[in-house]
Formats: structure tokens, sequence, C-alpha cells
């Protein structure tokens, strides 16, 4: 016969050590892995930084064509918006009352010079005369008063020739520049007139190769430039062609380049901004005047400098902070100074060394103190998914 007293604290024992057994395999359980991280090391390379900027193209020239005579327009020789050549017909004015004082001018011309020649006569004869005393001094002297006046009938006459000649040539209304021609104001059959004051306007036609780009700084950049010039940094945009590098609207980076050509000699009192103007190259015409672009024009020589992917800087509160790998694979913040963007990578002024591993990927992943798995790699700046707006 089983004792029951001495089965029930066995049984007890074995719950007991069961119970043991399952906390102890709980404590034991497997800590959840590091998360994955890839780090890289600052790009170190000599660079060089930029100003940026908010510019609108303008024409290098751009006219008013306007009626330089008085009549009705006859023909219309150019395309709405084509690009035409210095001496191109635009217009054409009825020419036939302008032919006619042409015609009455060239024969007023020839009237004036026969009466050069017969003044000429009359004097050669009084000169003879003279010598025999068969006539008066006084005769001589009017022969040389009338051919005096005869010559100054011709000197008239043919100022008249040349004033009808000129209107005559005013009808055919030319382009005097090369550029792009806006569309037709005067329509054929109607009447402009060709005065000095009032005279009607036909057309515009703005230049397009080359073109300006005007922008504004404001006075704390042109004070820095100032400095950097009398320290012998950066060569001065009033004497020196500094380059330019320009961001069309749609674009993601600068497609165009250019030169600095002209700097205001005075700030803006309303705006404490200065004027710039840059030069472009517009060989295939498709920039146009009143266009909008970023541009970037130097702003220091060259010097060394560490660069990280600007995907990598976070930001705490009122300061920037890049996430660094230490030895030990624990996180740390690093404040940092940023500086420009060069080619897609940010410029890091202070608080980084050549040798730290930055997180570039994985940011939301890494917590400050905690360890991380880091993968090396190379710092590349991050590029825009497809059909992303830049």
């Amino acid at each position: 016969m089983i004792c029951v007293r001495s089965i029930f604290p066995a049984v007890s024992s074995i719950i007991v050590l069961l119970l043991l057994a399952g906390c102890g395999k709980k404590e034991e359980a497997a800590a959840p892995p590091a998360p994955p991280v890839t780090v890289a090391h600052p790009v170190k390379r000599m660079t060089t930084d930029w100003d940026e900027f908010t510019g609108r193209f303008d024409a290098v020239d751009q006219v008013q064509v306007r009626a330089r005579v008085t009549g009705f327009i006859t023909k219309v020789t150019f395309v709405d918006g084509a690009v035409v050549k210095t001496g191109d017909v635009l217009y054409e004015i009825d020419p036939r009352q302008y032919e006619a004082t042409a015609e009455q001018a060239q024969g007023q011309l020839d009237d004036a010079k026969a009466k050069v020649v017969l003044a000429e006569k009359e004097l050669e004869r009084a000169t003879t005369l003279i010598k025999t005393q068969a006539i008066s001094e006084n005769i001589v002297d009017q022969r040389n008063q009338q051919l005096a006046a005869a010559q100054a009938a011709v000197l008239q006459a043919e100022g008249a020739l040349k004033l009808a000649k000129l209107n005559l040539e005013y009808t055919k209304v030319v382009a005097p520049i090369d550029g792009r021609v806006s569309r037709h104001l005067i329509s054929v059959g109607n009447l402009v007139q060709g005065s000095d004051s009032g005279a009607t306007v036909l057309t515009s036609i703005v230049s397009m190769a080359p073109i300006y780009l005007y922008f504004d700084m404001d006075e704390s950049i042109y004070q820095r430039n100032s400095r950097l010039w009398f320290e012998g940094r950066r060569p001065s945009s009033r004497d020196t062609p500094n380059p330019v590098q320009i961001t069309l609207t749609g674009d993601t980076k600068p497609s165009r380049e250019g030169k600095m050509d002209f700097l205001d000699n005075r700030l803006d009192v309303g705006t404490g901004t200065l004027r710039g103007r840059a030069i472009v190259e517009n060989k295939d015409l498709s920039i146009l005047p009143g266009q909008f672009a970023r541009l970037r024009v130097i702003a220091s020589g060259e010097y060394d400098a560490l660069l990280v992917p600007d995907t990598a800087i976070a930001t705490d509160q009122s300061r920037k902070i890049v996430m660094v790998v230490k030895a030990d694979d624990t996180v740390e913040a690093r404040p940092v100074v940023l500086g420009p963007l060069d080619d897609g990578l940010r410029v890091i002024r202070e608080g980084l060394k050549p040798d730290d591993r930055v997180i570039v990927d994985g940011l939301q992943r890494a917590r400050i103190g905690a360890k991380v798995s880091p993968k090396m790699a190379d710092a590349k700046p991050a590029t825009p998914a497809a059909g992303a707006k830049p």
C-alpha cells in the first residue's frame, strides 16, 4: 500500500522544477539583433563655395520698330515671332509720293547745276573784258555773286535730293538688329505716321544671343565678397568675368554656363540689394527674355573640404546633426556646421573628421547610444526617384 503523504512532496518538487525551468528559458531568450545601417566616410576633396540667386533673363538689345515716313502700309513681309537679320524688310509703305518727290528734287538739282555752268561762263567773259576795260568792275563783282548763288543753289538741291531719297528708302521698314521679332501691330491698308514725335509703332525686336541674366544680391553677400577680394582670396566680379552656373526652370542641375558682366554702382535703398548681371551664350535661342532661372556665382577660392550626402543630415531642435557610429558600434549624435551643396554633397565646415563613420542610410533605425550593425559604402549624392519633381 502506497503512502499518500510520501507522494505529494515528490509531485510538488517536480512542478516547482518545471516552473523554474520555464522561467529560465524566458530569461535566456536571445535579444533582438542590432539594426543594419549603411555608413560611409566623409568625402575629402577640393571644392569651391557658390552663392545662389534667382535671376531673370533680359535681352542685350531691344528695339521698337517705328514708321519713319507717313503713308499707307502695302505689305507685311515677316512672319510673327520669326528670327530676323539686320536689314531684313519688315514692312513696305506706299512709295509713290516719295518717288515723285525724289524726281522733283533731281530736276531742281539739274537746273541748279546748269545755272552754275552759265554763271561760270559769264564770269569768264567778264574777266576777259575787264582787262580791256570794256566793262566796269561792278559787272565782274555781279558775275562772281551770281556764280556763288548758283553754287549755293546746287548745295540746296543736293540736300533736298538726299532727303527725298532717304524718305523713299524709309518706305521699306527694315530690321535694325538681329533678333526675334514680335507680332505685327499694323496690318496692310492702315495709315501710319512717321513724324519725329508720335511715330507709329509697327513691332518690336529683341536680340537673343547672347542674353543677359539679372539678379540681386543682399548687402551681407556683397560685403563678404568685398572682404575676400581685399584679402586676395576671390577675384572681384567688377573686373573679372567670374564663372556662373545656371539652372533653368524644370532642371535639377546646372545646364548652362555664363560669366559675370556687370555690378551696379550702388545698393538699392528700398531693398538693400545690389544688382548684378551675367552674360550667357544662347546659341540655340531656347532662352527667352523674361524667363526665370537659378544661378550660382563663385563665392570663394578652392579649399580642402569634407562632404557627406545631404540625406545624412538631421535636425535636432535648432542645430544640425549627423549620426556617427563609434568604434563599439554605438550611435552618437554629432553637431555639425553646414556649408553649401557641391555636386549633390553637403560641405561640413565643422564637426566631422575624415575617419568618422557617418550613417548615410537607415537613420530611422538608429538610436543614440544603441548598437547598430554598420555596413560600409561610398558617400554618394541622393538621386531623385523616377517621375519625382525636382
